[in-house]
């Protein structure tokens, strides 16, 4: 067989191969024998290159699919990671937010118990001053009558001694 021969491959190149085998044994031509055998081996070959050429384009598929899966997976990964910060994020600035409205409303009731306190202390203070002006009103009435008392007991005195009156 030449080298610009054309050898039929699969099924029909096995079976051509196989013929000449047969013809060359029968006609005890080794050359022809020697042609099929080399015929049917590479007809062979073809098939099982074809088969493996098949299954590598299958498992290469494969292979692709695990891939796209392999990053689909990680990117689902990654979203769920970015929304569990986020969610995260969002937890603290609320608890931040209800901590805040909590030390506000806090510092109010405070205010306003601060200013109660004061509004009693102011009008305690001005309850004791105003007690404090009645003593003092009430002592100096008090001090004008025993000074009328002592008067007219000094002049009752006077009245019945008249010599100490120089």
């Amino acid at each position: 067989m030449s080298e610009r021969e054309q050898v039929a491959g699969g099924a029909l190149g096995r079976f051509a191969g196989r013929a000449k085998e047969l013809a060359g044994a029968a006609l005890g031509r080794s050359d022809l024998r020697r042609e099929g055998e080399l015929q049917r081996a590479g007809a062979e070959a073809e098939t099982e290159a074809a088969g493996q050429r098949i299954e590598a384009e299958k498992a290469e598929e494969r292979a692709q699919v695990e891939q796209e899966r392999a990053e689909n997976d990680a990117e689902r990964r990654d979203a769920a990671r970015e929304a569990e910060r986020i969610a995260a994020e969002e937890r603290a600035e609320s608890e931040q937010r209800t901590a805040e409205s909590d030390a506000e409303q806090r510092a109010a009731i405070e205010r306003s118990a601060a200013n109660a306190e004061r509004r009693a202390e102011e009008a305690q203070a001005i309850e004791e001053e105003r007690e404090a002006r009645a003593e003092r009103s009430d002592a100096a009435a008090a001090s004008g009558e025993l000074e009328r008392q002592a008067r007219r007991a000094e002049e009752a005195a006077d009245s019945l001694d008249p010599k100490e009156q120089s």
